[in-house]
C-alpha cells in the first residue's frame, strides 16, 4: 500500500472558471499544468468558457481541431500529462450541431472527445437547447490508467460507468456542473460507482457564482472500495485537490466485491429489451 513520490497523481483543483472569458481560463489550465509531475489533470464541464454562458453558448463553441484544443493540447504534451477540460464542441461535419464535451489531450499531444450522452433539461438546466447527444463510449489511455469519462448527469446512469468498467477503465472521471442544490445526491453517487465497479473515481466540479448558479465543489479523488483519497477542503472554496494512484488496490479490491466478475449478460439484455 505504499505510495511512491514518482507515481502519477489524480488532479482535481477546484478553481472558478470566468464566464465568457476564454483566455483566462486557459491561464488557468496552463498554470495547473506546468506544475511538476505526471498524471491526469482534469477540469470541470464546459470549463472553457465557463457553463452558464447560456444564449453565448454557440458564439463561444469551438471544434476539436479549434484553437483552445491545440493549445491545451500542447500544454499537455510540454508537461507530460493528460489533461481534460469541458466545452462546447462544434461538429465539424454537421452545420449548427453542437456538443456538451469532454476534451482529452493525451500526454503525447493527441486529442480525443467524450460527448455527453445524458443531457441536463429539467429544473434550471436547459441543455437539450444547446446540445446534441452524444452516442460514443470511447477508453482513454491516461499516466494514472485507463479511462472512462462521465459528464455531471451522466453519472446518475449507473449502466454507463458499468459498461466503462467491463471496457477495462481503471478510472472513471466526472467532470460536473453542479449547483449547490445538487450536493447531497453527488456526495452520494460518486462514492456508489467507485464502490459498485471497483473503480477509482474522480469528480471535478465548479466553485463560485456563476449568473443565478452558485455551484458548490466537492471535488475529490475516491478510491476503489469507496474511500476518499482526496477530497477539497472547504467545498465552496479554490483548493488543490490530488492524490497518488496505486493500481494495485483495485486487484485488491476486486476479489472482495467481485462485480464485474459477476455481471450477468442476461440482465443487460432484459434491460435492453425494456
Amino acid at each position: 500500500h505504499l505510495l511512491d513520490d514518482n507515481m502519477p497523481a489524480i488532479s482535481v483543483p477546484q478553481v472558478r472558471a470566468f464566464l465568457g472569458d476564454k483566455e483566462r481560463n486557459l491561464k488557468t489550465i496552463e498554470k495547473l499544468a506546468s506544475k511538476r509531475g505526471e498524471g491526469l489533470l482534469l477540469f470541470p464541464e464546459i470549463f472553457l468558457t465557463g457553463y452558464m454562458v447560456r444564449d453565448d453558448m454557440r458564439r463561444l463553441a469551438e471544434p476539436l481541431d479549434g484553437p483552445s484544443a491545440k493549445r491545451v493540447a500542447k500544454l499537455a504534451k510540454k508537461n507530460g500529462k493528460c489533461i481534460v477540460f469541458g466545452m462546447a464542441e462544434k461538429d465539424q461535419e454537421r452545420t449548427g450541431v453542437i456538443y456538451n464535451s469532454a476534451v482529452v489531450a493525451s500526454a503525447d499531444g493527441e486529442l480525443g472527445v467524450y460527448r455527453k450522452m445524458y443531457l441536463a433539461n429539467f429544473g434550471p438546466f436547459e441543455e437539450r437547447i444547446y446540445f446534441a447527444e452524444g452516442n460514443l463510449t470511447p477508453i482513454f489511455e491516461t499516466p494514472v490508467g485507463k479511462m472512462g469519462l462521465t459528464i455531471c448527469f451522466d453519472l446518475f446512469f449507473p449502466e454507463l460507468s458499468r459498461l466503462y468498467a467491463l471496457k477495462g477503465a481503471d478510472v472513471i472521471a466526472c467532470i460536473s456542473a453542479s449547483p449547490s442544490a445538487t450536493r447531497p445526491f453527488f456526495e452520494k453517487i460518486t462514492v456508489a460507482r467507485a464502490i459498485e465497479n471497483t473503480v477509482f473515481l474522480a469528480y471535478s466540479n465548479h466553485v463560485g457564482t456563476q449568473r443565478d448558479f452558485v455551484f458548490w465543489g466537492g471535488n475529490c479523488v475516491i478510491g476503489p472500495r469507496g474511500e476518499y483519497k482526496a477530497r477539497a477542503e472547504p467545498y465552496a472554496e479554490d483548493s488543490a485537490v490530488e492524490a497518488k494512484i496505486a493500481p494495485h488496490e483495485i486487484e485488491l479490491a476486486r476479489p472482495h466485491r467481485p462485480t464485474l466478475k459477476e455481471s450477468r449478460r442476461d440482465v443487460f439484455e432484459r434491460l435492453a429489451e425494456l
